[in-house]
């Protein structure tokens, strides 16, 4: 068993995770403001598309990251006009968000991208390296869970302590929890509902669509249809069995990644003395997030006001 869950197993489950962090750490700050959002899988599948577009073209990672930031915020935008000014359904909102990623993200792909490709130009980009962690390395945990991890990595690690102050600790937190349990009394209290809202909304894009730059320029290095792979999902999934807490959540979705990279590491090699199929062991992630998304894993009670 030992060569099964060693060190590198650890390392590469906190990389696999990190999309997934940054990504339900965005749905925390649309959802503890009363905004559903399922959109979570578009935002991180255009700013994928985008951070390989700008740092394509420029050959900056700094640019596509960018990039990725602005084209999370446009669709966020569309989600929080959709929501809070022409009252839509979250969910519809959400949903034709995916809908819309989905479509312009493979329609831009095969129009500038593709055709780059079959002239024999590389689609490949700059990518983020490793940041090295100093005085830290010293420190045996965070030696082996953040050795050759790029920024963004480490960036998903510290963002959910970074969160938990502000949310807890501070008074625009506490205005963030009145706007989600109860925006009316909120508002009656003088709490610019609207204007939390917006920011709660905008701040998701901004998240999600890190994690998208995150696959492109921290991981595969280009861009791919649908590269997304349901990693939207499966934050909104660590976001609900998270409880909507900023640890809660950041300690699920490392757990996704744990049964991801376990799965990548299964591969091939027998467990117990027993070969798993292929097929079962890239289920694995995703059984996860159904039990979450069922509630078989403990009640879970979201913000009072959610959706509302």
């Amino acid at each position: 068993m030992g060569d099964i869950f060693d060190a590198q197993l650890f390392g590469t489950a906190v990389r696999q995770a990190t999309p997934l962090i940054l990504a339900a750490l965005g749905g925390l700050m649309s959802e503890r403001v009363g905004v559903i959002n399922i959109g979570l899988e578009g935002k991180i599948l255009m700013g994928a598309f985008a951070a390989a577009l700008g740092a394509l073209l420029t050959g900056s990672p700094w640019v596509g990251l960018a990039c990725a930031i602005l084209a999370g915020l446009a669709l966020a935008l569309i989600h929080a006009v959709a929501t809070q000014e022409l009252h839509a359904d979250h969910i519809v909102s959400g949903v034709a968000i995916n809908l819309l990623a989905l479509g312009l993200s493979t329609y831009l792909f095969r129009q500038i991208i593709v055709p780059r490709e079959e002239a024999g130009e590389s689609s490949v980009v700059t990518m983020f390296g490793a940041v090295g962690l100093g005085g830290l390395a010293e420190l045996p945990v965070l030696n082996v869970l953040l050795k050759d991890q790029s920024w963004l990595t480490l960036f998903a690690v510290g963002l959910p302590f970074l969160l938990l102050v502000l949310l807890t600790r501070t008074r625009w937190g506490l205005r963030v929890y009145a706007v989600g349990n109860d925006s009316l009394k909120a508002r009656t209290m003088g709490v610019p509902v609207k204007r939390l809202r917006y920011l709660g909304v905008l701040w998701s894009g901004v998240f999600a669509s890190m994690a998208g730059a995150f696959l492109v320029l921290a991981a595969t290095g280009q861009f791919r249809e649908n590269m997304s792979a349901g990693r939207g999902f499966i934050a909104l999934a660590a976001l609900i069995f998270g409880r909507w807490h900023p640890l809660g959540a950041a300690g699920a979705a490392f757990g996704f990644g744990f049964f991801e990279a376990l799965q990548m590491r299964l591969q091939g090699q027998p467990l117990f003395g027993v070969q798993l199929p292929t097929d079962l062991l890239l289920m694995l992630p995703y059984l996860l997030t159904v039990v979450a998304l069922m509630g078989l894993l403990g009640k879970m009670k979201p913000p009072s006001d959610l959706g509302n």
